[in-house]
């Protein structure tokens, strides 16, 4: 900064010493705040206060230069100028004594003497190169600036002529009269490094949060899709692409697939499945059960319809609907599942007709002796299977003679395995009562038979109802 300082007279260099080279701190609150160069920040104070770089800086002048702190920056001078003695005159004080007087320096507030005002002026020297930088004679600028060739002072682009001391991992940014390092965006000055920034521990990102040197990715889970803001996330309506084979029900970030009545959903999820609802139950049906997609049938056997509700079977009466093959000189007889055609009436000897579904063996006929007086005949259905004990049939005398009594019971054939009996319920009544379960298809013929006793003029008699009962093949 200074020239050849030898060849300039006392006055001259004293009014280069005024220029002192300033420059303003930048003061922000805050910790993360810096300094212009040749500054530093105190953060107790909250201000920058300059750095005395004659203390701090090794070797800040080099040779016989002498080092003055200067707000911001400091100077080298030589050290005989700056620190330069007097010497008074011989005879001159302390009793004229031929010796040299103590040392005295120049004010240098009030600016530097001219040379002859000095007593004792050593010699100059021989000329020699410098040692320090050449000063202009040309008006200093501030730190920071540099002379143009107009003569004005112009700001130095320390970052761009690359003579800033940011270290590598920090970004220069060039300011008037000086510069600033920073970081790029995504770091942050730890020690005066620049390390990056974590953003993910802050929540930048509304799920998904992948950390980059410098910056950060968001993403998002299945079934979401990333805003164009880049950090939040909307869900997707999968439903809108048809991922399920019946029905479809958006959920936040996923779906859920549904079926109709009558299928379920497959493991995959999305598929649906007949369900087969007649392997749930044997009684969903009252006959057969017929697996269908989505659904069952329910059929019944022939001599059945299916009732209203789908399920139950009912008998066809063949007999009303004209749908049998009885001819006109017989009687049709409708029982469950079925029909028969009955012949008319025909009694064997020694009975006669008595009606179309009676006959009678006349007391006055010898060959009627030991016979009964009556037999009416009787028709009835049952089903396969009924719970027992049931009564299925009621018997009563329908002449009552005084000081008579009446016996019930089940007469020849017909009642081998012994499933019916006769419980008698009055003196003149009796009722056939199902004592074990008949599988049909089945026809039995009973003879019930009722005795009369009468002591008062020793009569005994008997009245036979002949009894056919059609068991059906199923239990309705």
């Amino acid at each position: 900064m200074f020239s050849d300082i030898r060849g300039l007279n006392v006055r001259t260099y004293a009014r280069m010493l005024t220029v002192v080279v300033l420059a303003l701190c930048s003061i922000h609150s805050g910790y993360g705040q810096t300094c212009t160069e040749g500054f530093a920040y105190d953060r107790r104070a909250r201000v920058c206060v300059d750095i005395d770089e004659c203390r701090t800086v090794p070797d800040a002048c080099r040779g016989d230069m002498q080092c003055v702190n200067q707000n911001g920056g400091y100077l080298c001078i030589p050290r005989g100028l700056y620190n330069q003695p007097t010497y008074p005159r011989g005879g001159e004080g302390g009793g004229g004594g031929a010796g040299r007087s103590q040392a005295t320096y120049p004010d240098t507030s009030l600016g530097f003497p001219e040379p002859d005002s000095y007593p004792l002026q050593p010699p100059p020297g021989p000329p020699v190169a410098p040692s320090y930088p050449v000063v202009s004679r040309s008006a200093p600028c501030l730190l920071g600036y540099t002379l143009a060739e107009d003569g004005t002072c112009r700001d130095m682009d320390e970052c761009e002529t690359d003579s800033h001391q940011c270290n590598p991992t920090q970004v220069c940014i060039n300011t008037a009269g000086g510069y600033t390092c920073s970081c790029t965006e995504g770091y942050w000055l730890v020690g005066g490094q620049c390390q990056d920034i974590d953003e993910c521990r802050y929540g930048y990102c509304q799920q998904l949060c992948a950390n980059v040197p410098g910056s950060y990715s968001c993403s998002c889970n299945p079934g979401f899709l990333l805003n164009p803001d880049s950090r939040t996330c909307q869900d997707v309506d999968e439903c809108e692409d048809n991922p399920c084979a019946h029905g479809c029900f958006n959920t936040y970030g996923s779906y859920m697939c549904s079926c109709e009545e009558g299928f379920e959903l497959a493991s995959d999820g999305t598929t649906c499945n007949d369900l087969d609802e007649c392997g749930f139950s044997e009684f969903l049906c009252q006959h057969r059960c017929v697996n269908t997609p989505g659904s069952f049938q329910c059929h019944c056997p022939a001599g059945y319809y299916l009732y209203e509700d789908g399920r139950s079977c009912e008998d066809i009466n063949e007999c009303e609907t004209g749908n049998n093959t009885c001819t006109t000189a017989q009687v049709c007889f409708n029982f469950q599942g079925g029909y028969t055609c009955l012949d008319l009436l025909k009694c064997d000897p020694p009975y006669v007709e008595l009606s179309d579904n009676q006959c009678m063996c006349s007391a006055e006929n010898p060959a009627c002796r030991d016979r009964p007086f009556t037999i009416l005949y009787r028709h009835m259905d049952l089903s396969s299977g009924r719970s027992v004990p049931a009564d299925i049939f009621q018997m009563q005398a329908t002449t009552r003679y005084p000081g008579a009594f009446y016996i019930f019971q089940i007469k020849g054939p017909g009642n081998e395995g012994r499933e019916f009996y006769m419980r008698q319920t009055s003196n003149v009544s009796a009722t056939l009562v199902l004592s074990r379960p008949i599988k049909g298809p089945r026809e039995l013929v009973l003879d019930l038979e009722m005795v009369t006793v009468n002591n008062v003029i020793n009569f005994r008699g008997s009245s036979i109802i002949r009894l056919t009962i059609y068991v059906s093949e199923h239990p309705y």
